[in-house]
């Protein structure tokens, strides 16, 4: 799981500052919930998508990093998704 090597209340503060990281890589504006949500969600997908090349995150350095990643992906994606819709 995502959340290996830090607790709950770390998840959701190295969350929220990797969405909002990311917001900023991305030049997204979200606000500090989506941001949480976009982290906390973004490690999981990057920890699961790296975890089948074969690459892990350890400890909140780790998450850190699989959750900006992550939550790129998430921001990029959403905005494909949006500009088919349009």
């Amino acid at each position: 799981m995502a959340f290996d090597g830090v607790g709950w209340l770390a998840a959701i503060i190295i969350g929220g500052i990797a969405g909002w990281l990311a917001g900023r890589f991305m030049n997204n504006s979200s606000g500090v919930v989506m941001n949480i949500i976009l982290g906390i969600v973004g490690a999981i997908v990057a920890s699961l998508v790296f975890g089948l090349l074969g690459i892990s995150f350890g400890g909140w350095f780790g998450y850190l990093i699989a959750g900006v990643i992550g939550a790129c992906i998430l921001i990029a994606i959403g905005r494909a998704v949006s500009s088919r819709r349009s």
